[in-house]
């Protein structure tokens, strides 16, 4: 368990698993293991995990409130999609290229 701790511990500071797992002196097999077959330590990689999302949402709130147009655009894209702020690719197929395929199908054994 003091190795899991060390490790959480690591996590919180260095960010990424491999970070954390080189500063905890445990490879990345023995991290997936104890999150495969412990639940209590996977359950606090979540919450480790949701607390930098709660942070970066933070994060993304106070650029909005400056007036930074891409987080603004971002926010709108992923959580205004009901409101018709949706990012669309159009393609157009003319210029030499078909509209309409036929496909025929030949019978080898028709005439045996």
């Amino acid at each position: 368990m003091k190795d899991k701790e060390a490790f959480i511990k690591s996590y919180k500071e260095h960010k990424t698993i491999s970070a954390a797992c080189e500063a905890a002196n445990i490879s990345r097999r023995t991290f997936y293991d104890w999150k495969e077959q412990d639940d209590d330590f996977a359950q606090r990689i979540i919450e480790v995990d949701e607390a930098r999302i709660d942070y970066v949402e933070n994060k993304l709130f106070e650029n909005i409130d400056g007036n930074k147009t891409n987080e603004i655009l971002f926010y709108l894209k992923t959580k205004g999609k009901n409101r018709g702020y949706v990012e669309r690719q159009e393609h157009q197929i003319d210029g030499g290229f078909p509209t309409k395929i036929e496909i025929e199908i030949i019978d080898e054994n028709k005439d045996q």
